[in-house]
């Protein structure tokens, strides 16, 4: 018989309601079927606003569930975990990758003790390997979304500039005043401008080269 294992992720959110949704979006992603009801939640901290945005910390959970027995992996789902280990292994990350297929997206989780050397500096390694991983996929065939995370690192990252966009777009329609964030990714520069598409007050644009391309937030007029 099997041991009963647990999925555990770490998220951050403005509060600690949307750190708990987070955290929640991330399970579901990770366990097919989830039962939200055997979902448990540790709030790590609750996070501070600051004054004008100066200052902010995000809330902070971390959420377990059980595992669920899935069906097998396709052979693209293990093409992309085999590729991933390899990398990992190539690097001297002593991590673990295992493979979720789920409506056509295979997701990657990699586990272990070096997911900092595997994450790298604002995901940038990660990012790298995905892409990289997306194209071993596709030159075999296969016709899947692969998305490679380690330890939640998405989710999180995903909440805290959820978090920092807000705040910095407030900041910006307070103060009149233009906001430029740190340099960011391609893909978290895209998270910031949908994220502030909607929000009244504010627009947004990209400056300076890659790799130090950044958002800047102007208040409208």
């Amino acid at each position: 018989m099997t041991e009963a294992s647990t999925v555990r992720v770490e998220a951050t959110g403005e509060t600690v309601g949307e750190a708990k949704w987070a955290a929640l979006r991330e399970l579901e992603k990770l366990v097919p079927g989830l039962d939200r009801d055997s979902v448990r939640f540790q709030v790590v901290t609750e996070g501070e606003r600051g004054l004008l945005g100066v200052g902010f910390t995000p809330a902070q959970v971390v959420a377990e569930a059980p595992a669920q027995p899935s069906s097998a992996p396709s052979e693209h789902a293990d093409e992309a975990r085999n590729f991933v280990q390899r990398i990992a292994d190539a690097i001297g990350a002593d991590v673990s990758a295992t493979a979720l297929e789920r409506e056509g997206t295979v997701t990657v989780t990699c586990s272990g003790a070096d997911l900092g050397l595997l994450i790298g500096k604002h995901g940038q390694t990660l990012d790298a390997i995905q892409y990289l991983a997306n194209a071993v996929v596709r030159a075999a065939g296969g016709e899947h979304d692969v998305v490679v995370d380690a330890g939640g690192y998405r989710a999180r990252r995903t909440a805290s500039l959820d978090a920092l966009a807000k705040q910095s777009a407030r900041r910006a329609s307070s103060t009149g005043s233009r906001v430029a964030l740190e340099p960011m990714t391609a893909v978290e520069r895209k998270t910031v401008h949908v994220r502030l598409k909607t929000f009244e007050g504010v627009e947004t644009g990209s400056e300076g080269t890659e790799p130090n391309r950044y958002v800047v937030i102007t208040p409208d007029g």
